[in-house]
């Protein structure tokens, strides 16, 4: 298992989007107070909710089993029951965690694949930045 930021940031992104999805439904059914948003405008926060939630299963899946995807579905549940469950009001912050984490989950998870997981990435041009990893794939090759 391997725990970075891309990884809290996939559980937080979970786990508050579950909870922004579901506070509505929990809410009415035992009285408590809703922001002004989630009574008027109800399929705003659980789309803004299930988007959130899509992005980090969507990481713990990719990542899968042996890096530790299940942890992220399990911490991510169990962060999105207490911020429901015990906060209860609190649930409104997640309108805008849940977006922040997920939009911050992509922009690292994206950075990757564009050559920013590289070191020194900022002074090197984009052909050396290519040449890099094809050196280093053919290094791997020889090893072998």
């Amino acid at each position: 298992m391997m725990v970075n930021n891309l990884f809290l940031l996939a559980i937080a992104a979970s786990g508050w989007g579950l909870s922004l999805a579901t506070y509505r439904f929990f809410a009415r059914r035992y009285n408590w107070p809703m922001g002004a948003l989630q009574a008027d405008l109800p399929f705003i926060p659980i789309l803004i909710g299930t988007v959130s939630l899509l992005c980090g299963l969507a990481f713990a899946l990719l990542i899968g089993e042996d890096l530790g995807g299940w942890i992220i579905v399990g911490c991510g549940l169990l962060l999105g029951v207490f911020w429901t469950g015990f906060l209860r009001v609190g649930s409104q912050i997640s309108l805008f965690l849940a977006p922040a984490a997920a939009f911050m989950l992509i922009i690292g998870w994206f950075s990757i694949p564009l050559g920013f997981g590289i070191e020194g990435w900022q002074n090197k041009t984009p052909t050396e930045l290519l040449e890099r990893s094809d050196r280093s794939s053919s290094r791997n090759d020889e090893r072998r």
